[in-house]
């Protein structure tokens, strides 16, 4: 026996008008319970190890705001804060409902994909998709038949808190790009006296005649006047009796030294300090012998 025409009119080859609404419905609804979140997709500066099969350095240069349902509504999931060898581990899953048709239309993509993040100002954090659900959803399990195109309507996004690796996050977005500043490792340029100008936070300064042809550039995070320069997002090697220049502010000041293990922690990793460990190390173990583990 089959089902009823009358009553389940829904063909597999074409979209009815009843599957619209339904969308539509769903969209609707995304935009009173939901969320408003940005999603981040990943590039990789068209340089992939295909060996290996990974990013050699991850970038997030654009964030498209959505609005997405919070299907975990009782709270996080996953193993939570999990106290491992490695130190603390936060290990927060959470899965979040977006609209095929809304994300088509707003970020211009087929599909979200496993690696792009998704910053939910909500809870200041970024979270990884480790997983896209596009068919057997419990939400939305092929509503109305099954229609041209899946007539699914929505995705579901199984996410884990992001754990910050230096990748690039330069969305051109004020929050999203000041919640990650102080997780980047920075370089401390010591400046002798002697120089001109103010160094404006976020811009590029440099080593060289000019940018162009720069033999080390990077980015202010904070600048100690006339004394000391913090240097993040750096390329190349800043090097001592060379002169610093400011992008922006036109400062000029001659470089006396460097050291890029003065701020070792960051947001993300706040019990790892590889400084703090070789402080404590010397005072145990005395490195001015020629063998301080042994006799010979």
């Amino acid at each position: 026996m089959a089902t009823n025409f009358y009553f389940n009119p829904f063909p597999i080859n074409q979209i009815t008008s009843e599957q619209l609404l339904v969308e539509d419905l769903v969209i609707e609804a995304m935009g009173i319970y939901g969320m408003d979140v940005y999603y981040m997709p990943r590039s990789s500066g068209d340089e992939v190890d295909l060996l290996y099969g990974e990013d050699t350095l991850k970038q997030y240069t654009s964030a498209y705001p959505l609005e997405m349902y919070l299907e975990d509504v009782t709270g996080m999931e996953g193993d939570g804060d999990f106290m491992s060898k490695f130190g603390l581990e936060i290990r927060d899953e959470v899965t979040l409902l977006v609209s095929r048709r809304r994300f088509l239309y707003t970020v211009n993509q087929s599909r979200p994909n496993e690696g792009d993040l998704v910053y939910i100002p909500m809870l200041q954090n970024f979270f990884e998709i480790t997983f896209v659900e596009h068919e057997n959803n419990q939400a939305m399990y092929y509503t109305l038949g099954r229609g041209r195109g899946g007539n699914v309507y929505v995705y579901a996004l199984k996410m884990k808190q992001w754990v910050f690796s230096n990748e690039l996050v330069l969305t051109g977005n004020a929050e999203i790009d000041g919640q990650i500043r102080d997780a980047y490792p920075r370089t401390k340029l010591s400046l002798a006296a002697g120089g001109s100008g103010t160094f404006v936070p976020d811009e590029i300064v440099y080593q060289g005649a000019n940018v162009a042809t720069a033999t080390a550039t990077a980015t202010v995070h904070n600048y100690v006047s006339g004394s000391q320069l913090f240097i993040y997002r750096t390329t190349g090697t800043f090097a001592s009796s060379t002169q610093v220049k400011g992008n922006t502010s036109g400062a000029v000041w001659n470089v006396s030294a460097t050291s890029d293990t003065s701020t070792m922690d960051n947001a993300f990793e706040d019990v790892i300090d590889n400084n703090r460990i070789e402080t404590e190390a010397d005072a145990v173990i005395d490195f001015t012998e020629h063998n301080p583990f042994g006799e010979a």
